[in-house]
């Protein structure tokens, strides 16, 4: 197991995660799916509050996406009630650690109970600094682009934007997470290695971590094991190892 004292300096400023596996737990165990997600919010305190101890900026949690609207209405109301639940829960964890929350997503597709609490907890927090937790809800990669696509093309029929000065910049700008910056590692859990449309455009050049840890059991030594393996990997963004060094 992995201490954070055998962590260097080199700290990924934005990481995300891929929650996967909370049904799958449950079911070895001979429980329902609900008890499996509600475990779930168990690793992400502690997935939280680790990130914010070793010092990384922005962390990002698939929590909800487009395509989980797909899964049965008893298994996304459960979801849901737990979502609000955690909210008003882990208020005090966001504010005793300095954490600022933040949400992308299609959020106009969620209860408006939800949206009602998401909204209080992000403005209660928005002053903190230590760290920015983002929660992706209602979210998927394709949706965001598609969005951007359009806004972008609103803008150059309109005259705003000239065709010609379109890069990567103005495509950021447009995009749920233009206060963020690009993912430096992502980690999956549960032992799946796909990416399941999250943040296609922003893991351009991230570091993938797969393990075969179900989310519910992700402890701060799992993360710090992630961390770990991520120093020791070279970061080369197209170039070669001697131009690094």
């Amino acid at each position: 197991m992995i201490d954070k004292k055998q962590l260097n300096s080199n700290i990924p400023q934005h990481v995300a995660i891929i929650m996967d596996g909370n049904g799958r737990w449950a079911k070895k165990k001979g429980f329902f799916r609900a008890v499996g997600h509600e475990n779930g919010t168990k690793a992400v305190r502690e997935a939280v509050e680790s990130s914010a101890e070793i010092g990384i900026k922005y962390l990002t949690l698939y929590a909800f996406s487009t395509e989980n609207w797909n899964r049965p209405k008893l298994e996304v109301d459960t979801l849901m009630k737990l979502l609000v639940t955690s909210l008003k829960k882990e208020i005090k964890t966001l504010q005793d650690n300095n954490i600022k929350l933040n949400t992308i997503g299609n959020l106009q597709l969620l209860p408006k109970k939800v949206r009602i609490e998401l909204l209080e907890v992000i403005d209660k927090t928005k002053d903190n600094s230590h760290m920015t937790l983002t929660l992706a809800l209602s979210y998927g990669s394709r949706e965001e682009l598609v969005k951007t696509i359009e806004e972008i093309s609103i803008k150059v029929k309109n005259g705003v934007i000239s065709p010609h000065l379109i890069n990567e910049s103005v495509i950021n700008e447009h995009l749920y997470t233009k206060d963020i910056p690009d993912v430096d590692l992502l980690i999956r859990t549960s032992g799946e290695q796909r990416i399941s449309n999250f943040l296609l455009w922003q893991i351009a050049y991230a570091e993938l971590y797969f393990t075969e840890i179900l989310w519910p059991d992700f402890r701060k030594e799992d993360l710090f094991e992630a961390i770990f393996n991520y120093q020791k990997r070279e970061r080369r963004f197209g170039k070669t190892s001697e131009q690094l060094s």
